[in-house]
């Protein structure tokens, strides 16, 4: 079977998270693998602008290829970065949410992305 652990901070609470299941499990008897392979399948993160952001300029200047904006379903902003491949969710208080990357570097380098690309169209001081 699989194991999903949501929540953690650090690898090593994932891996504490793992043996605490596993221990568990083997406690009730069944035969279980106690050093399972882990794998990162999603890493959510969540980042401030510092700054209020027009999310109808954005839509309009990131293109709708791109971004997905619907102020009446949903406050944020879906914007969709291909590489990294993660969605970044931003708000207009300047705060967003970066989904989807499989290791920290790839949050670092779309939230220097998405920041770049708004100071370049001037959508953020």
């Amino acid at each position: 079977g699989k194991v999903v652990c949501t929540g953690a901070k650090s690898m090593h609470e994932v891996e504490e998270s793992i043996h605490t299941v596993a221990a568990q499990i083997k406690k009730g008897g069944q035969k279980i693998n106690m050093r399972p392979r882990i794998e990162v399948q999603n890493i959510v993160a969540s980042s401030d602008l510092e700054s209020e952001i027009n999310l109808n300029a954005i839509a309009v200047t990131l293109g709708l290829d791109r971004v997905e904006y619907e102020p009446e379903q949903f406050p944020g902003l879906v914007c969709r970065i291909d590489e990294p491949r993660v969605v970044v969710l931003l708000f207009g208080s300047g705060k967003l949410v970066c989904t989807g990357a499989r290791k920290p570097s790839d949050v670092e380098v779309a939230v220097k992305k998405i920041t770049k690309e708004l100071q370049g169209a001037g959508l953020l001081r």
